[in-house]
């Protein structure tokens, strides 16, 4: 038998209603600060468009849908397993917004759908080509 991990406090229930449970799931309160950002649908379609193929030192190879100019800044939003292995090969790589900053050093062209990308992580050490406190 579960024994109950907390505790809801009674004034966190709604009373207004007297039918039968209706929730598969109990909620409890839960106050903490977020962030958001309302995404444009080609924003929301361009979050899974990409994958990495290997990692260095000093990048990462990926492979996206898009053409990238070289030298452009790129986001790279990666899982938690992905950004704890980038920063453990480059302890100073940029890391913002759960993901990292990189500057394109090559693109290949891969069939009609998909682009090679080289990725050379900003660093810390180096100037960065925007504020990233704004980001914090």
């Amino acid at each position: 038998m579960i024994e109950k991990e907390f505790i809801l406090n009674p004034r966190d229930i709604d009373n207004t209603y007297t039918g039968p449970e209706r929730r598969q799931f109990i909620r409890m309160s839960y106050k903490t600060p977020l962030m958001y950002k309302v995404c444009k649908e080609e924003t929301i379609s361009k979050l899974l468009e990409g994958y990495t193929r290997d990692i260095s030192q000093s990048g990462l190879l990926c492979n996206i849908k898009d053409e990238v100019p070289k030298d452009c800044i790129l986001w790279l939003g990666l899982d938690m397993g992905m950004l704890s292995i980038c920063e453990e090969i480059e302890k100073n790589v940029v890391i913002v917004q759960k993901g990292i900053l990189g500057k394109v050093v090559r693109m290949i062209k891969q069939g009609n759908t998909s682009y090679d990308v080289g990725v050379r992580f900003i660093t810390r050490c180096e100037k960065p080509p925007i504020d990233l406190n704004r980001f914090k």
